[in-house]
């Protein structure tokens, strides 16, 4: 059963501002890609999950995600806190962010994509260059059949 609380005009303002797409963490990986001659299709509809970026060629699908709203498994990211209020709204939420990430993945994984997830707190320049490098090195070797005919992930 929902409970009915008043809105706060200013809660609701902030929140409404909270992107699905273009995020800042996602332009600065699609700007680093692109400089670094890799050509991707967004947001791929028919995909399970609508992957940010899409190598189709290479069937490789990478998602950037944010670290709170997908709670960043490394514990020293400093953004994936858990809020400190409102847990019981909180906690079911983003596990289930967590959740249906890995279904995601699975489903992907399970259609012969690779999966390469990103997170907000690893789209600092340097690192995005090695991110530039690996989705490269993927690409190539997704691109060569394993034994079975299979494609590599």
């Amino acid at each position: 059963m929902r409970t009915t609380h008043e809105v706060d005009k200013a809660r609701s303002a902030q929140m409404a501002r909270i992107r699905a797409r273009d995020t800042k963490p996602e332009l600065r990986v699609r700007q680093a890609l692109h400089a670094a001659g890799l050509r991707y299709r967004l947001h791929a509809k028919d995909l399970p999950g609508k992957p940010d970026l899409v190598f189709r060629s290479g069937r490789v699908a990478v998602f950037v995600h944010g670290c709170f709203w997908h709670q960043h498994p490394d514990p020293t990211c400093k953004l994936a806190r858990m809020p400190k209020s409102r847990l019981d709204f909180w906690r079911p939420k983003l596990v289930g962010n967590h959740e249906r990430d890995v279904r995601t993945r699975a489903a992907l994984e399970a259609q012969g994509w690779s999966v390469l997830e990103i997170w907000e707190c690893q789209t600092s320049t340097a690192e995005l260059h090695a991110l530039a490098d690996e989705v490269k090195r993927v690409l190539v070797r997704g691109a060569l059949p394993k034994e079975g005919g299979k494609q590599s992930k």
